[in-house]
């Protein structure tokens, strides 16, 4: 196989989200561990469960990212293998996926998304549209690092226990969010969390989200918007329609976040890629 695109879990992707015969596609798994218990973030996982025993549970519930043998392992069969992964600045995902790239006779190249789910979910496609071009690998890697650069990440979350317990949203970001009671509109920043603006109200956060969409992008004709949304369709068809009603992307997609997005956004948790 000249081509395989690997990604963790974070995507919110299964591994039948890509069927190429000429083209290989992999999810490496993060797991959540509630009480002992480990949950394996793959196409079995139950996420309602896994939120019920974390919401009883009295201890903290944490994540733990893929060794860096599992990511070596799925590197071999390709000629030329782009690993895509969850920001770097949060997470060691990154970390154990470069260091499987080591002492390996393919070529694998591994880009840190600098955000997460929706964004990573773009860059899959993004590598797969170059290399269905044939371009050589180095250029391939050189454009997708490019476009990673133009993605941008909104979110907005209802509950931010995990991350702040996790060391994932700085405890004072966390004050704004909750004390002061708003709903606030976030933004992956060079890889981190940032508070983007304070509405005090979920429909307040949801409209400022697709009147901010302009101010970072200037044209959307030619690109996809992700909503990924935890427990909360409502919300994501209604933000669908607005973002409709005011841009010209050439698709808008909703999924479901799997098992490390849900434990992180929680219900009623919304990411939106672009």
């Amino acid at each position: 196989m000249k081509y395989k695109i690997v990604v963790d879990s974070s995507s919110d992707l299964t591994n039948d989200y890509l069927k190429d015969e000429n083209i290989g596609f992999e999810v490496v798994p993060l797991t959540i561990n509630v009480d002992g218990k480990e949950y394996v973030d793959n196409e079995t996982l139950n996420i309602d469960e896994m939120l019920t025993a974390m919401h009883k549970s009295t201890s903290k519930a944490t994540s733990s990212c893929p060794s860096c043998g599992y990511f070596a392992s799925t590197y071999e069969k390709a000629e030329n293998v782009i690993c895509i992964t969850m920001t770097s600045k949060l997470s060691g995902t990154y970390n154990s996926a470069y260091l499987g790239s080591n002492d390996l006779a393919n070529k694998v190249h591994v880009v840190d998304s600098k955000a997460t789910s929706g964004t990573m979910r773009l860059l899959v496609d993004k590598a797969y549209e170059l290399m269905k071009l044939d371009l050589d690998f180095d250029t391939i890697c050189e454009e997708l690092e490019k476009y990673r650069d133009s993605l941008n990440l909104f979110f907005i979350l209802d509950k931010f226990d995990n991350l702040v317990k996790n060391g994932r949203m700085s405890k004072v970001t966390a004050f704004i969010a909750t004390a002061l009671y708003i709903k606030p509109l976030c933004m992956a920043k060079e890889g981190v969390i940032d508070v983007y603006e304070k509405p005090r109200t979920m429909k307040g956060a949801l409209n400022r989200l697709v009147e901010s969409i302009e101010k970072q992008c200037s044209d959307t004709s030619n690109r996809t918007c992700v909503i990924t949304h935890c427990k909360n369709e409502s919300d994501a068809l209604y933000l669908k329609e607005k973002i409709k009603e005011r841009y010209q992307f050439k698709d808008i997609v909703i999924s479901e976040t799997k098992g490390l997005c849900s434990f992180y956004a929680l219900e009623k948790g919304l990411l939106v890629a672009f």
